[in-house]
C-alpha cells in the first residue's frame, strides 16, 4: 500500500510541476472584512477587475496597485455581472437584474435601478438566477434555478403558483405541511414562473421573450466566440452527469418541471410524461462532464483571449469547476452541422485547488479565479494564473473520423509511447433519479494509430463511433518527442452524430 501510495504522490508532483514550469499561481489577498466568496467577476475598460461578494458586496480591484475599493453593497447573492459602455454594471441578484451606476464620479454606485424582475421567486433556498450573457446585438440572457423539496416555500410568493402537480400552495408554504408532501411535488420543482427558464431580454431589460426550458442548477452561462449561447447544469434528478448544453430557441434541456410555464402548455404534469416522451423532446448535451473525474459541479465559461495561452487555444471555451481541482476546456469539433465537444482538464494537480466559481481575464492575459464554497466542498478567495510564454506539449484539437478520432497536438508526439493510448466509451440513463452510473462501459479496441510526419496529428482507429455514447481518450502515457507529459491528458468526446 506505502508503495502505491508513493507512485500515485510522484505521479500527482510530476503533474504540478509540469503546470508550474509553464504558469505561475498567485493567491490574491480579498478584501478586509469581506467574505471572499465570489459570486461574480467582470473585466473593467480600465483593466480593473468588479468582484460581486456572496453577501452582497461588490469591490473593484486593481491589479497593478493591488488594492479594492468599495463600489456597491447591500446585493442578494449575485451570481452574474457584466459592465456596460457607459461604464454601468449589470448584476444578477437573486431577485433581479440590477444596474449599478456611479453618477457623480467618486468611485461608488449611487443608483441601482431595477432593469428587469418579471420572474417568479418562491421563497425557497434554492431558487438561484444567473446571468446576463450578452449576445452580439447586445440582448441579453438570464438562467433561473429550480428549487428543492430539502425546504419549504414561503408564505408569501412573488408571481403565479401553478396548480400543475401533486401538492397545491397549502401543502409546499410551511414548514409542518411540507414535511408531509415533500415526496410529491418532486426533488426539483418549477412551481412558479420561468424557473429552470432561459429569459431573453432587449438590451434596455423592458422586453422578454421565453428562451429555452428544461433547466436545474445552471450556474454558468456564456456565448463562445462563435456566437453559441453555452450553459453548464449540475448533476442532479434527470441530469445522469452534469451536461454541457449548445441553447437554441424553443430548446428543452431535459429537466421536466419547467415545462409547465411553455406559453399553451397543455401537456399536464410533465412529471407524469412517460421517461421516452421526455427523451425525445429534449436537446442532446454537446458535452458530458463525468462526475467525479473531470466536474463534480462546473460553472462559468469564458473564451481565452489571444496572448493568455499558447496559440492553439485561442477563442477556445474554459469553464470553471467547484468541486475538483482543475478547469475544463472545450475542444469543439462539427459533424454535419452538429456542434460537438470534447472537455479536457486544465491545471489539474497544479496549485489551483479547488472552488473555481467564477473566471476573468484581464488585459495582461492573466486568468483570475473566484472561488466559493458556501455548504458545498470548495475554497475561497482569488488565484491569479499567468503563462509565462513558453510552449509546452498539449491536444489543441480533436475531429470524430467515421473510424475513430483525429487528435492534433502542440509539439510532435514520440511514435514510441503510442501503445500506450487507451480509449473507453459509455453512456448514460435519462431518468428521474438522482445522477446515474456508467452505463455500458467499454475499453475499445485501438485497431490502428498513424502518425503524421510532422509528428503532430495522431489518427486513432477504432471502428465506427457510438452515438449517445461519451469517448475517453486516455493520453496519460503519450510523451512528446522531447519527452514532455501532455498537459491535459485526457479527453471526454460526446457523440451526438457519427461520421459515416
Amino acid at each position: 500500500m506505502k508503495f502505491y501510495s508513493l507512485i500515485a504522490w510522484l505521479s500527482l508532483t510530476v503533474v504540478a510541476s509540469a503546470w508550474t514550469e509553464y504558469f505561475s499561481f498567485e493567491e490574491i489577498a480579498g478584501p478586509v472584512g469581506v467574505d471572499p466568496q465570489v459570486g461574480a467577476m467582470e473585466t473593467l475598460s480600465d483593466g480593473r477587475l468588479a468582484v460581486a461578494f456572496h453577501r452582497g458586496e461588490v469591490m473593484i480591484y486593481d491589479p497593478v496597485a493591488k488594492t479594492w475599493a468599495a463600489f456597491a453593497s447591500g446585493l442578494q447573492e449575485p451570481l452574474g455581472m457584466l459592465a456596460d459602455k457607459d461604464g454601468s454594471l449589470l448584476v444578477m441578484q437573486r431577485a433581479e437584474l440590477t444596474r449599478l451606476r456611479d453618477t457623480d464620479g467618486d468611485g461608488s454606485a449611487d443608483s441601482y435601478e431595477t432593469v428587469f424582475d418579471d420572474f417568479g421567486m418562491s421563497g425557497n433556498y434554492h431558487e438561484f438566477a444567473y446571468g446576463p450573457a450578452r449576445d452580439a446585438n447586445g440582448n441579453l440572457y438570464i438562467v433561473l434555478g429550480v428549487a428543492s423539496n430539502g425546504a419549504p416555500m414561503a408564505k408569501e410568493i412573488r408571481g403565479e403558483f401553478s396548480k400543475i402537480g401533486k401538492v397545491d400552495f397549502a401543502g409546499m408554504s410551511t414548514r409542518e405541511t411540507w414535511g408531509k408532501n415533500r415526496g410529491a411535488a418532486g426533488r426539483m420543482y418549477a412551481r412558479v414562473k420561468w424557473r429552470g427558464w432561459v429569459l431573453k431580454l432587449s438590451p434596455d431589460g423592458k422586453k422578454m421573450e421565453p428562451f429555452a426550458s428544461g433547466f436545474r442548477s445552471p450556474n454558468g452561462i456564456g456565448f463562445d466566440a462563435s456566437g453559441r449561447l453555452l450553459i453548464t447544469d449540475n448533476q442532479g434528478d434527470w441530469r445522469p452527469t452534469s451536461p454541457l448544453y449548445d441553447v437554441k430557441k424553443g430548446g428543452f434541456y431535459g429537466h421536466p418541471p419547467s415545462l409547465v410555464w411553455t406559453p399553451g402548455w397543455d401537456g399536464g404534469d410533465p412529471m407524469a410524461i412517460p421517461v421516452p416522451e421526455l427523451d425525445a423532446l429534449q436537446q442532446p448535451a454537446v458535452g458530458f462532464f463525468p462526475q467525479g473525474e473531470l466536474a463534480n459541479s462546473p460553472t462559468w465559461p469564458v473564451v481565452i483571449p489571444k496572448g493568455s495561452f499558447p496559440e492553439g487555444w485561442t477563442a477556445q471555451t474554459l469553464i470553471g469547476e467547484m468541486n475538483q481541482k482543475n478547469l475544463v476546456r472545450v475542444l469543439e469539433d462539427n459533424v454535419d452541422g452538429v456542434f460537438q465537444t470534447a472537455l479536457v482538464p486544465v491545471f489539474d494537480g497544479s496549485p489551483l485547488g479547488m472552488g473555481s466559481n467564477r473566471l476573468a481575464f484581464t488585459k495582461d492575459g492573466s486568468l483570475y479565479v473566484g472561488k466559493t464554497a458556501l455548504s458545498w466542498a470548495g475554497g475561497k478567495g482569488f488565484t491569479r494564473i499567468k503563462w509565462n510564454g513558453k510552449a509546452f506539449p498539449a491536444l489543441e484539437k480533436i475531429k470524430a473520423q467515421a473510424n475513430g478520432f483525429a487528435l492534433r497536438f502542440s509539439q510532435p508526439i514520440d511514435a514510441a509511447t503510442l501503445s500506450t493510448l487507451v480509449v473507453k466509451r459509455h453512456t448514460y440513463d435519462y431518468h428521474v433519479a438522482y445522477g446515474a452510473p456508467k452505463k455500458d462501459e467499454t475499453i475499445l479496441d485501438v485497431q490502428g494509430t498513424t502518425l503524421s510526419e510532422d509528428g503532430l496529428t495522431l489518427t486513432i482507429t477504432i471502428g465506427a463511433l457510438k452515438e449517445k455514447y461519451l469517448h475517453l481518450i486516455d493520453m496519460t502515457g503519450l510523451r512528446s518527442k522531447e519527452g514532455g507529459k501532455l498537459l491535459g491528458a485526457k479527453a471526454w468526446y460526446q457523440v451526438i452524430k457519427a461520421p459515416k
